[in-house]
């Protein structure tokens, strides 16, 4: 499958286009946002703490 990668002129004319839709004062803010939900993701999809995952599944195995 062929996938493309918007170089040199063509990304400048997405960037230029975002700024036509989206205007200069929105933009930070909406990029501030996807970040925020990719970090959200990330932590929902991966535990962080190990230690207490392990403690988690001995409790619960000692249960049965």
């Amino acid at each position: 499958m062929w996938y493309w990668i918007p170089t040199g002129w063509e990304l400048m004319l997405v960037v230029f286009i975002l700024l036509l839709v989206f205007g200069a004062k929105r933009l930070p803010s909406l990029a501030r946002s996807v970040g925020q939900s990719i970090t959200e993701f990330k932590d929902s999809v991966k535990p962080k703490d190990p230690e207490k995952l392990d403690s988690d599944n001995t409790n619960s195995a000692k249960d049965a």
